[in-house]
């Protein structure tokens, strides 16, 4: 069996990569799709086979698709053109005859009032209108969305946001790949629709209790309402519409439309999902390089303390230019620099080569 999995240059399209060999496909049967080319040549490396895409260009779409018994869908990273991305790609599934399209969604998309619920509804509408077998699964909210960020709600000493006292299922990205690797893997999911969070919801202030428990420092948990969150994230550089989107996400929050009942990611991936407290043990105990930003480009926004949004990898901004201030440089130190835009440049100062 032939599986397509896009956006696999991401972090969780490549975590589903190799969650399925882990299941015992063969990596010369996965074809990791992807717009980053050095991160394809990594993958190829790793014996995968590769497959260049271009949402904007339907034949790339049809050539990575051929002779694929199942793709797995990631969503596309490009808020805003993601519905007319995911849709050229069900088109060209079914052009060349892909059996299954699994499709990962957004909890409780249904009924979900943000701004990124949107295009999830929409990709859920192509594929039910689309003549192609599909499954949804709708992933709740990364909790990498938060312990990403650990580094500096540490240094900040607060996490700030709107969602109150609204209860959150996140679940980690291996845990969500390895749902994704099961259902492509088996048997009998066909049409249906999961529904996937962590079993043991939390609020951010309990976030941030349990990360001054194991810290030993106190880290508090700034709740605003909504209306005054997105004044805060403009006065940090946010374009408007970016700044109202955010907000909303935090309405979302706040109402529990995240909140995901009834164990299905338990069920698929056959364990407990990994819970908040070990998710916060295991980022604390990464290397303090993965947070200093040395190898990634933060937002002036990450210096605040205030989550990253979703359905991108931590610590880099949108391809969405829109969605996020001017970012932040590291220095050399791997410290990051204040906003160019906004402060006069500190150069640093070249080193002489000895002759």
């Amino acid at each position: 069996m032939r599986v397509v999995v896009t956006g696999a240059t991401g972090h969780l399209g490549r975590l589903a990569a190799d969650a399925l060999v882990r299941r015992g496909i063969a990596a010369s049967d996965i074809v990791t799709a992807g717009r980053n080319p050095d991160r394809l040549d990594a993958l190829a490396s790793n014996g995968f086979a590769v497959a260049p895409i271009d949402y904007d260009d339907p034949a790339s779409l049809r050539k990575s698709f051929d002779t694929a018994g199942k793709l797995l869908l990631v969503a596309s990273s490009e808020f805003g053109r993601r519905a007319a991305h995911h849709r050229k790609a069900i088109e060209a599934a079914r052009d060349v005859g892909v059996g299954l399209i699994v499709y990962t969604s957004l909890a409780a998309a249904g009924r979900n009032s943000s701004g990124l619920s949107a295009e999830h509804r929409e990709t859920e509408e192509s594929l039910r209108s689309g003549g192609s077998a599909f499954v949804l699964l709708r992933n709740g909210w990364y909790m990498e969305n938060f312990t990403a960020l650990i580094g500096r709600y540490r240094r900040q000493g607060r996490i700030v946001g709107a969602s109150g006292t609204g209860r959150i299922s996140a679940a980690t990205r291996a845990d969500l790949a390895d749902a994704a690797a099961r259902v492509l893997t088996s048997a009998g999911h066909e049409g249906a629709t999961y529904e996937l969070g962590g079993d043991n919801a939390f609020t951010m202030a309990e976030f941030a209790a349990e990360l001054s428990r194991q810290t030993g420092e106190d880290v508090s948990w700034h709740n605003m309402p909504a209306d005054e969150y997105e004044q805060f994230l403009a006065g940090k550089g946010y374009p408007a519409a970016a700044a109202a989107l955010w907000a909303g996400v935090e309405r979302s929050l706040g109402a529990d439309e995240l909140l995901v009942d009834g164990g299905d990611l338990r069920r698929l991936i056959g364990r407990p999902p990994t819970d908040m407290a070990r998710a916060i043990a295991e980022a604390i105990a990464l290397p303090a390089r993965l947070f200093s930003g040395s190898r990634t480009v933060f937002s002036s926004r990450d210096r605040s303390g205030v989550a990253q949004p979703p359905g991108r990898p931590a610590g880099r901004l949108p391809r969405s230019r829109w969605l996020c201030p001017k970012p932040a440089r590291p220095d050399r130190a791997g410290r990051l620099a204040a906003d160019r835009s906004s402060r006069a440049p500190h150069p640093v100062p070249r080193r002489r080569r000895s002759r």
